[in-house]
């Protein structure tokens, strides 16, 4: 006898989730995964026009969706997307803090004001967005965050030679998110992180590389391979449905066994 599939597993039916950074890349593949699974959908991205061509493809696919326009540097601009989120669809389930850059610059020659944007952006964004989001989460005694952070985090993750303001604000998150949990799990709100190692998206596409620099990229990889957008995608779906209910300030690994070699 065997078991039968369950039609119900990551289950989304019902929720309601933003998603930050989600013109392109990742964060589109989150925002199709999740609709995927019957959520409704916050397209959030600093491209209006982007962010409404994702829109474009879930309403394709019959789910639902709106485009709003965000920087999460600036507050105003966070709770302005809270404030349509609401006013389109009542609530927030899941929030999926995913926007951030990544520009290489060398140590020794770094600006201030470039180390700033990156911890701007990649931390304080999280930050704001994280807490806007949580403080409706709480109204409604649940709610979902998943921070999206890197194995380029330090301590038990690695460091990149030349990223050293994009490290500092990835282990940031991945400290922070282990904070927030303890604080936010009395409200039934989980907290957790995804550290995704090199991913094949269009800011770090095989297509952009000469076949030397894609060598080097997937060596200290044991899997010899990029991970793809959509296998991030899936453990965001997991991490934001109930089959992910007792788990709270963990950080799941998805980079190939790049951290374990």
């Amino acid at each position: 006898m065997f078991l039968k599939k369950d039609p119900k597993f990551c289950d989304l039916t019902g929720k309601v989730a933003i998603i930050t950074g989600a013109a392109k890349g990742m964060g589109k593949a989150h925002a199709l995964k999740l609709s995927g699974a019957g959520a409704k959908v916050v397209v959030s991205d600093i491209s209006l026009q982007e962010s409404q061509l994702v829109v474009d493809e879930i309403k394709k696919m019959r789910g639902e969706a709106i485009a709003v326009k965000c920087d999460v540097s600036k507050k105003a601009d966070i709770d302005n997307l809270v404030s349509e989120t609401l006013k389109k669809f009542g609530k927030i389930d899941i929030l999926v803090n995913n926007a951030g850059i990544y520009p290489f610059e060398p140590f020794l020659e770094m600006p201030e004001d470039h180390f700033q944007k990156v911890i701007d952006i990649n931390l304080k964004g999280y930050f704001l967005m994280a807490q806007a989001a949580a403080k409706e989460m709480v109204k409604q005694k649940s709610g979902a965050i998943v921070n999206i952070s890197s194995i380029a985090m330090g301590q038990v993750g690695v460091g990149f030679a030349g990223l050293t303001h994009y490290c500092a604000s990835k282990g940031g998150i991945t400290a922070m998110s282990q904070a927030m949990a303890l604080e936010l799990a009395p409200f039934n709100i989980r907290v957790n992180c995804i550290a995704p190692g090199a991913i094949n998206t269009p800011g770090a596409s095989n297509a952009n590389m000469t076949k030397e620099q894609q060598a080097a990229m997937v060596a200290p990889i044991p899997m010899k391979r990029q991970g793809e957008a959509e296998e991030i995608a899936n453990a965001v779906l997991f991490l934001a449905s109930d089959e992910s209910s007792y788990m709270t300030g963990s950080t799941m690994v998805v980079d190939g066994g790049w951290v374990a070699g």
